[in-house]
């Protein structure tokens, strides 16, 4: 006959062998996880330079078996949104004059054109030297004066060089075409209306259709917006309206051209000019315990203006 303590011990036996069991399969099962996940695991070398690692890190993150499913995915026209906005980001620390933050966005603008080459790669259409060759011999053939016998004096000198270059350039490529060569080819469509305004005006100008000096151009301005407010005034249909709007934007694009002025970088720069005053108008009604919509236009004129003082008080300073 089996005593309680033997009993109790039996059962202790059998709990023990039970829990030794289990981690027994534990331990197997985390040593079939740890093999499987480090067969995912991909070494850098570190005797790469910094750009081959690059290189080699995109070729890895598209890697069919092992890579990151969202870069697998990718195409070059889901890409192109993103170094739009990365060139954007860009443009934005060198505004903000944050050199640390520069360094950041030049390295995701470059993996752009990192991840570019090595879809192209992929499909056998070229790879990352190619892109880097392009350029060499590009900007080789386009400075004769630092790499040949070309003689350029001055840095507007440059400018009318390099744009003749260009151009010869373009007409080679159209050459054979079943169209007439343009001077407005080449300009893309996919830039932000203004600049590509801008870049429309002077291809145009170099081939001589534009005005001698700014004088009409003001007046082209003063007809347009009579234009723009006739339509208004006779409540136009709104593509009419919009048309006519078109016309004035573009009428005062080729006024800051007249004058050597980028009208993207001028509004860029009142965008932040406007965000900072708003924001002063903000804040204050905050230090009064109110908010923006239950103050009134007076209030925040006042506060605008006080902005403004502020910020030329500062200048002064």
């Amino acid at each position: 006959m089996i005593s309680g303590r033997d009993k109790n011990l039996t059962q202790y036996l059998k709990k023990r062998r039970r829990c030794l069991d289990m981690l027994c399969l534990l331990s197997t099962l985390l040593h079939k996880f740890k093999l499987h996940f480090e067969a995912r695991i991909v070494s850098i070398s570190d005797t790469l330079s910094p750009m081959d690692q690059l290189l080699q890190i995109m070729e890895q993150l598209r890697d069919p078996k092992t890579g990151c499913p969202w870069d697998i995915e990718q195409s070059f026209e889901t890409i192109a949104p993103h170094t739009i906005e990365e060139a954007y980001e860009v443009a934005e620390a060198i505004a903000d004059g944050d050199m640390e933050e520069l360094k950041s966005e030049l390295g995701d603008l470059m993996f752009q054109v990192v991840f570019y080459a090595q879809m192209a790669k992929e499909e056998n259409s070229f790879n990352f030297n190619d892109v880097v060759d392009a350029i060499n011999a590009k900007m080789i053939h386009r400075h004769p004066h630092v790499f040949g016998n070309t003689d350029i004096g001055s840095a507007d000198a440059q400018v009318i060089a390099w744009e003749e270059t260009k151009a010869a350039e373009r007409a080679l490529k159209s050459n054979g075409a079943a169209e007439p060569h343009s001077a407005l080819q080449g300009v893309a469509k996919t830039l932000p209306a203004l600049t590509r305004a801008h870049k429309l005006q002077n291809r145009a100008a170099r081939v001589g259709f534009d005005w001698p000096d700014t004088q009409p151009v003001f007046d082209k301005i003063s007809e347009e917006l009579e234009e723009f407010k006739f339509e208004i005034e006779t409540n136009a249909p709104k593509e009419n309206v919009e048309d006519e709007f078109g016309d004035l934007l573009f009428s005062v694009v080729n006024l800051g051209r007249h004058m050597g002025i980028d009208p993207e970088v001028c509004l860029a720069k009142t965008n932040r000019k406007f965000t900072r005053r708003f924001q002063h108008v903000e804040a204050a009604l905050h230090e009064q315990g109110k908010k923006t919509e239950e103050s009134t236009l007076d209030e925040m004129d006042a506060l605008w203006n006080q902005a403004k003082m502020l910020e030329k008080a500062s200048k002064r300073s």
